[in-house]
């Protein structure tokens, strides 16, 4: 057999905010762990459980996606090694990749001032997709998106995140929402995404305090202990920073996080996360947390938790584990909400545990389905359907929009 024939089939995976830092450290880290110059730490599809599921090789990823802005991938990436994201010397030992990248990165909207139609857009961004997939004559292609968080929508007009979305569905391509943005969440996107065929997952990758606040909730459930108030602060630069500090961005981004606690605990605690925007922090980020709860007898006691670490070096394995997962979903076959992806996020489409415990188990049974072909249907109860090129229909004239998709989901 030729060299060309056994090669392993390429994959695309098509980022939105393409030029931000979670991007630029998706990229960056593949080429580094595919030529051997890292080990795969935090990558969950590399673990022994995925081994024989079929997923495409890291060696098999095309990268290309939308951003507003015009800063090169190199640059960017000189930029995180810098700050202390990325390890010294990397970007010089992975640049030709990273130029490669770059090369495929269209630009994005709408951007101030843009008179484009939600219909125009979605119609352009589809064609940029499709066009990454026939050029590079890939298997596939799967959209992620990476930008920074939205407001949440209100009204039958769509947010940049949905525009993106439903050009995903249009050129066939599973889609991925890494952030707390709206994306296929609008009402007016749940059907067409029904009756695309497509697998879909999302909302809001768990990287960080709602990871651990995860695990804690199940624990004081199980042990019978009485939650009385979990309050938390989040102290983080970076363009997630400045994206949060508007008041709006961050009540969508905090739902997630107080949904987890009343999944878990099974009543919603007093007490809410605080966001603050902190520039000189950089992508880095201290989460801390503060657990009042009763005891034998009403003994009352406190648990209090501090969470440091950089939000693009958690976030960039677990974009690459779910475009590789939803990629073979798409494989074999599956399609609706792959409600078994639940363990990467805090707002879990689909049916799904909020306890981290049981979303891994569902998750290795995932695997193993996988690893049986995956057979028709969705594996969640989700509505399969003819295709994904249809028309998406948008409601109503639609109003400027301005983005940030150029900065990291968080």
């Amino acid at each position: 057999m030729s060299a060309s024939l056994s090669r392993p089939p390429r994959v695309g995976v098509w980022l939105i905010g393409a030029r931000g830092s979670v991007a630029t450290t998706v990229v960056a880290g593949c080429a580094a762990v595919t030529a051997g110059l890292h080990p795969p730490t935090g990558l969950v599809t590399e673990m022994p459980t995925f081994a024989d599921s079929g997923l495409p090789t890291l060696s098999s990823l095309v990268f290309g996606g939308h951003d507003t802005t015009g800063c090169p991938l190199p640059k960017r990436a000189e930029q995180l090694a810098a700050g202390g994201v990325l390890p010294a010397g990397l970007p010089a030992a992975v640049e030709a990749e990273l130029a490669l990248a770059d090369e495929e990165i269209r630009p994005g909207g709408p951007v101030p001032g843009d008179t484009r139609s939600d219909e125009r857009l979605i119609a352009e961004f589809a064609a940029d997709m499709r066009d990454f997939v026939r050029r590079h004559g890939l298997a596939r292609a799967v959209v992620v998106n990476v930008a920074s968080t939205e407001p949440a929508a209100t009204g039958s007009e769509l947010p940049p995140s949905s525009l993106y979305a439903a050009a995903a569905l249009r050129a066939g391509c599973p889609y991925v929402n890494f952030t707390p943005s709206t994306g296929l969440h609008h009402p007016a996107l749940v059907p067409v995404a029904e009756s695309s065929g497509l697998p879909y997952a999302g909302r809001d990758g768990k990287t960080g305090q709602t990871l651990l606040r995860s695990v804690l909730g199940p624990m004081f459930a199980q042990r019978a202990l009485a939650v009385r108030a979990w309050s938390g602060t989040n102290l983080l630069g970076g363009g997630d920073g400045a994206a949060l500090a508007d008041p709006a961005a961050a009540e969508a981004k905090n739902a997630g996080k107080e949904r987890v606690l009343t999944d878990t605990l099974g009543t919603t605690p007093e007490g809410r996360v605080h966001i603050d925007d902190v520039p000189a922090l950089g992508d880095w980020k201290t989460a801390w947390d503060h657990v009042a709860f009763d005891g034998f007898l009403g003994t009352r006691m406190i648990l209090q938790t501090i969470w440091q670490g950089c939000d693009s070096a958690l976030a960039a394995p677990l974009v690459l584990d779910l475009a590789r997962l939803a990629a073979r979903a798409h494989e074999a076959g599956l399609s609706g909400p792959l409600g078994e992806l639940a363990f990467f996020f805090k707002d879990p489409v689909g049916e799904a545990p909020s306890a981290l415990a049981e979303q891994h188990a569902q998750l290795e049974r995932f695997a193993r389905r996988l690893r049986g072909g995956g057979g028709g249907g969705d594996p969640t109860g989700g509505t399969g359907g003819t295709g994904g090129t249809g028309e998406c229909r948008t409601p109503g004239a639609r109003r400027d929009h301005t983005t940030r998709a150029g900065e990291e989901a968080g």
